[in-house]
């Protein structure tokens, strides 16, 4: 048995690790598991079903990554999860495979799921997520890159939040949310730009000031989300890229916008 791998550890014959990957103390890796570079697997943690790791991740204790999915609707097969690099999933957090045969939950790379957080099916998540204790993500959740979910927040299943967006602690959100807002409540509303949030990812005060106007079309002058997105197209900002992401996300809401 490789160093790396602590002699109480159950490793299943089939499950692929790179050689350099390290499991603690009564840690379990399951028969379909594979496990890229540099990846750690710590005490009592949990890697199971049909779940493929990158690079450098690292799976707290009693963390469960690739359990069952909730789904009712599973009808059996091999759905899985497929996680890029550099991912932590820190004590009890729960990560669940995707529910058709086939289908994956995906999550990209640089991500920190918090203690006690649950990523259910069919998730799709970006890069960059930092997601609070104890909060969810129902069944096919979209999260888009640098976005934050406060302490304690659930999203409804189907979902969409754009890039950097934020939800606040406790809150309940029900709708999509328009990237670079931030949504608060319960349920929850949008209260304003994450103007923080873009100052510490680099946007220029021109795309902030964009950032504003999409702010105050949508949510303060009365519009609904048809009339915001043709306002907003027929203006002089309209042609700007970061004033047509967001429109285009809106144009793609089938839930309604927070």
């Amino acid at each position: 048995m490789s160093d790396n791998i602590h002699p109480t550890a159950i490793i299943h014959p089939d499950a692929n690790l790179a050689i350099d990957v390290r499991v603690g103390a009564y840690a379990y890796v399951g028969a379909q598991v594979t496990l890229g570079a540099g990846t750690v697997v710590h005490h009592h943690a949990t890697v199971d079903g049909f779940t493929t790791m990158g690079a450098e991740n690292e799976i707290h204790p009693y963390a469960y990554v690739g359990g069952k999915t909730h789904d009712l609707k599973f009808q059996g097969g091999t759905p899985g999860i497929t996680i890029g690099d550099k991912n932590v999933f820190r004590e009890y957090v729960t990560v669940h495979t995707a529910t058709d045969d086939g289908d994956h939950t995906l999550i990209g790379s640089n991500n920190h799921f918090l203690a006690y957080s649950h990523v259910a099916h069919d998730c799709q998540i970006g890069n960059g997520l930092v997601m609070s204790a104890h909060a969810a993500l129902g069944g096919h959740v979209v999260v888009e890159d640098c976005v934050n979910v406060g302490w304690g927040a659930g999203v409804h299943q189907f979902c969409r939040i754009g890039q950097h967006a934020m939800v606040g602690a406790a809150s309940k959100l029900v709708q999509d949310l328009l990237p670079f807002m931030i949504a608060d409540g319960n349920p929850a509303m949008v209260r304003t730009l994450n103007k923080v949030g873009m100052e510490r990812n680099g946007f220029s005060h021109d795309d902030i000031e964009l950032t504003r106007l999409v702010y105050r079309t949508f949510y303060r002058q009365g519009f609904n989300k048809r009339q915001a997105c043709r306002h907003l197209k027929e203006s002089p900002e309209g042609h700007y890229p970061i004033v047509k992401e967001i429109i285009a996300f809106a144009d793609k809401s089938e839930r309604g916008l927070a």
